[in-house]
């Protein structure tokens, strides 16, 4: 055993998915495997702190959870044909004769395969979303329940029926090839998005935040560009996740109220993140595979250097916004990219694009397109107006920080004393 030179819990997160990969690759049974898993990460978790990270922590876990899943099925007796199976399919030197630091010349790292099997397209969103937390994140189900504001025993449903799904698809743990690589790499990529964003601007709750998301968005899109290295848009998610969150310490005040872009202290900003954002993003843009994730991250690339808000760039915003909506039409990219336009034009050809926006159902009474409405309404001195648009937004948002300072905007309209 040797002293731990860095925390136990992160090097079991780190370990979670490779873990779970080498024992899904050799058993199958996905729903056993990651019930074996957790059971060896809850054994590390006691015992590392005590007695000292062992000397091939992966191989210790690897030999743990495998003895967890052969009790596992010895100790149903329904399940005495796969008991058999498995024993069959296990040689005894696999479970015994290695030591627990050991390592097996075949094991190799899966989670990319992993992370590819949690968001099977089977799956719906949400329920990829927490699988990939469960399996590959090594978050608790009590964890994962918590982030995202709803009952431990809904969430440990949801996870269930997910692993019941894998299992009932009979998806084995192999890289898909092809279009079909392509495909799944990139609904990997929008699950890791779907989770910094509600980490990054939680859709519910009293926070205006959930930090414990969006670090771990960041930590699997760092996993994830480790695996493919040579992807571009995996590079340009991250870049874009790293100047995003650089952001976070600024948005907020000190009594949790929420702080706009505009009027946020920059020197709170996160420099090292800005700094690894803007030099991956510059590094992958000249490659030639711009791709939505890349624009994204050059925009928030020129927010973040401007020294104050009057320097921002906002020409070259528009024009990263114009090439952006060519990838297809995206209601959200367009209500950024109304924001360009009024700060280039001016807030009436801002408003101008809002009409046009407000026939479609996507965002036709969205919260955002209306505190945007109202926010542009101010700029032009129609304070009434500006003040009801507020009113709306706060009533339809359901994040409680966004709702006090949208109607403290349209209180401070309505009494300009």
């Amino acid at each position: 055993m040797s002293t731990p030179h860095r925390g136990a819990e992160d090097l079991l997160r780190e370990l979670a998915p490779q873990v779970l990969g080498v024992l899904v690759r050799r058993y199958g049974s996905f729903d056993a495997c990651e019930d074996a898993v957790q059971e060896a990460l809850l054994a590390a978790a006691l015992q590392w702190p005590e007695e000292g990270v062992p000397d091939s922590p992966r191989s210790w876990l690897v030999t743990v959870a495998s003895r967890k899943l052969v009790d596992q099925v010895r100790s149903e007796a329904a399940r005495r044909r796969r008991e058999d199976a498995l024993a069959l399919a296990t040689p005894q030197s696999a479970l015994l004769a290695h030591s627990a630091d050991a390592v097996p010349a075949a094991d190799r790292d899966d989670s990319l395969a992993l992370l590819f099997l949690c968001c099977h397209p089977s799956l719906s969103a949400p329920s990829r979303i927490a699988l990939t937390l469960r399996a590959v994140g090594g978050l608790s189900t009590a964890q994962i329940a918590a982030a995202f504001l709803v009952p431990e025993a809904t969430m440990a449903q949801r996870i269930s029926r997910a692993k019941q799904t894998i299992k009932a698809a009979g998806t084995p743990l192999t890289m898909p090839e092809g279009s079909g690589g392509a495909e799944r790499l990139a609904a990997v990529r929008h699950v890791l998005y779907l989770i910094f964003n509600e980490g990054y601007t939680t859709t519910g709750g009293t926070d205006l935040t959930v930090p414990e998301l969006s670090d771990e968005a960041i930590r699997l899109t760092r996993l994830l560009h480790r695996l493919v290295p040579e992807d571009p848009e995996t590079a340009g998610l991250l870049a874009l996740m790293l100047l995003t969150d650089a952001r976070r310490p600024a948005r907020t005040g000190a009594h949790g109220e929420l702080v706009p872009l505009t009027e946020q202290d920059r020197g709170r900003w996160d420099r090292g993140l800005i700094a690894e954002g803007v030099d991956l993003i510059s590094r992958t843009l000249p490659r030639g595979q711009v791709g939505p994730y890349q624009l994204q991250a050059a925009i928030a690339a020129v927010h973040d250097e401007a020294e104050h808000s009057d320097a921002t760039d906002w020409p070259q915003v528009l024009a990263l916004y114009d090439l952006l909506e060519r990838f297809g039409p995206n209601p959200v990219v367009s209500l950024n990219r109304a924001i360009a336009v009024a700060m280039v034009q001016g807030p009436a050809a801002g408003l101008d694009l809002l009409e046009k926006l407000e026939s479609g159902k996507r965002l036709a009474h969205h919260h955002r397109l209306l505190a945007t409405r109202g926010h542009l309404l101010e700029q032009l001195g129609r304070h009434q107006a500006a003040a009801s648009a507020y009113r709306e937004a706060a009533a339809r948002t359901t994040s409680a920080p966004e709702r006090r300072h949208l109607t403290q905007r349209a209180q401070r309209l309505e009494n300009p004393a």
